[in-house]
């Protein structure tokens, strides 16, 4: 008795460690990747699973909910999905397990005559064919995770999740119904059918995943092409900045020559004072114009001043302390979608702000890497969902698509970044290490 328990708890730990490869195509794990993370859901998620499957030996139905509810909850806690598309992709790995159990067994039936039910078989046999049913289950999970794994995990909503879960709750109930009758004598003709039903199931789940795959691969098409027109709207806005900025300086250039001879005639006539107010005038105007802000580096010189005057002209206060940038390695078109769009969605939350208006900007270069963080003030609620803070406008538009470009240059070079409301001020905090942004940039 007790090797069969053991038998039954590792096969159950073989399901689950596939369940979890499953997951981990459509989410990503809560928390750090270690030895702890990756062995305790497994093994807590076996214990229950072991245990109610124990308690309702003799309800095959209540069996099979309480495990799709058991997976959802587990993975639900362990891998970054919302409940509802957990409990979906539950019922899919509920389907799939069952399809491939129930295919196997057919397939013993068809090569081993004297077999019926699953009574008739001993206890090798039995778990045989279970252990083969696991090595096909890894199989088919291996394979949707090569056709879906490489395309973007948060692509479908709940709705579109929820539209998929007939297919698997009619696939477990039929399997289920086919079950319960695997007892009755055996009929040649009833196997046929049984044998074309498990393949049509088969081929039904397989047109599922397909369709999932498409809506992913549709979804993330539209995706790159949003960052693209983001990033192709941030250059031009930093490209026709630059520009401006050298046709003001050949004007000021051809300026200068004509003042130049102004003050000379103005000396050459002993006219001094007149000549002194005449430069101190040009003084005031060169202060005026002169870039605030320099950095070393025309890039971010050219955003950074860009912006301040932007902030100037809608009343936000900008604070920021910075070094010279002139030895950064990150690439001039990275610069500009990491800097521009954390600016452009500061300055877009401070204008919602009826009160205090304030920007705060750290882009320093330390011993060991590139540090920017930007806060600013908000007064609108934020929305924390699947682990990270969404907009608060009502479509997934250019502030949604920002971050995400954003996060997708900071994973380009190994940096790190942290989210979160601080006191009243959004804050967003990267860090690239200056040699691994050396790296990437080869």
């Amino acid at each position: 008795m007790m090797i069969e328990y053991i038998e039954s708890f590792l096969i159950i730990v073989l399901e689950i460690l596939c369940c979890k490869i499953f997951y981990s195509i459509f989410g990503e794990k809560r928390g750090k990747n270690n030895i702890w993370n990756e062995v305790f859901p497994v093994v807590i998620l076996s214990l229950v699973t072991f245990l109610s499957s124990m308690l309702f030996t003799d309800y095959l139905i209540v069996k099979i909910i309480m495990s799709i509810l058991e997976i959802a909850v587990a993975m639900y806690a362990f891998i970054e999905v919302n409940f509802i598309k957990s409990l979906v992709l539950s019922f899919l790995f509920e389907g799939i397990l069952f399809l491939v159990d129930y295919f196997t067994f057919l397939l013993s039936r068809t090569i081993f005559k004297d077999i019926v039910g699953i009574d008739d078989m001993n206890c090798i046999q039995g778990v045989l064919l279970i252990l083969l049913g696991n090595g096909l289950l890894f199989v088919v999970v291996t394979m949707v995770n090569r056709g879906i794994g490489r395309h973007s995990k948060e692509s479908l909503g709940d709705e579109e999740w929820l539209g998929f879960i007939f297919f698997p709750i009619f696939t477990i109930c039929t399997i289920a119904a086919m079950i319960s009758v695997l007892g009755k004598p055996r009929i040649q003709s009833r196997d046929m059918i049984y044998f074309i039903i498990a393949f049509g199931l088969v081929g039904m789940n397989i047109v599922v995943f397909h369709l999932i795959n498409d809506i992913l691969k549709r979804e993330e098409k539209i995706h790159e092409d949003e960052m693209f027109r983001l990033q192709i709207k941030n250059q031009t806005q930093m490209y026709y900045s630059i520009s401006e900025n050298f046709e003001k300086q050949r004007q000021k250039t051809h300026e200068y020559k004509n003042q130049m001879l102004c003050i000379s005639s103005l000396l050459q006539k002993k006219r001094y004072d007149e000549a002194e107010k005449y430069i101190g005038n040009i003084n005031k105007e060169l202060n005026i114009e002169l870039d605030s802000i320099q950095t070393n580096h025309v890039i971010v010189d050219a955003i950074l001043n860009t912006k301040y005057r932007e902030m100037i002209e809608k009343n936000i206060v900008f604070v920021f302390r910075i070094n010279d940038l002139s030895s950064l390695i990150v690439s001039d078109e990275h610069i500009v979608v990491i800097l521009s769009n954390l600016l452009n969605n500061s300055i877009e939350a401070c204008e919602k702000c009826k009160g205090r208006r304030v920007i705060k900007l750290k882009f320093v270069i330390e011993d060991d890497g590139v540090v920017l963080s930007v806060k600013n003030s908000y007064e609108s609620p934020l929305i924390f969902q699947d682990g990270e803070y969404q907009t608060t406008k009502n479509e997934y538009d250019e502030h949604g698509i920002g971050i995400h470009n954003i996060i997708h240059v900071i994973e380009q070079y190994g940096g790190s970044y942290v989210i979160r409301p601080d006191d009243g001020e959004f804050f967003f905090s990267i860090f690239i290490p200056q040699k691994v942004a050396k790296t990437s940039d080869k």
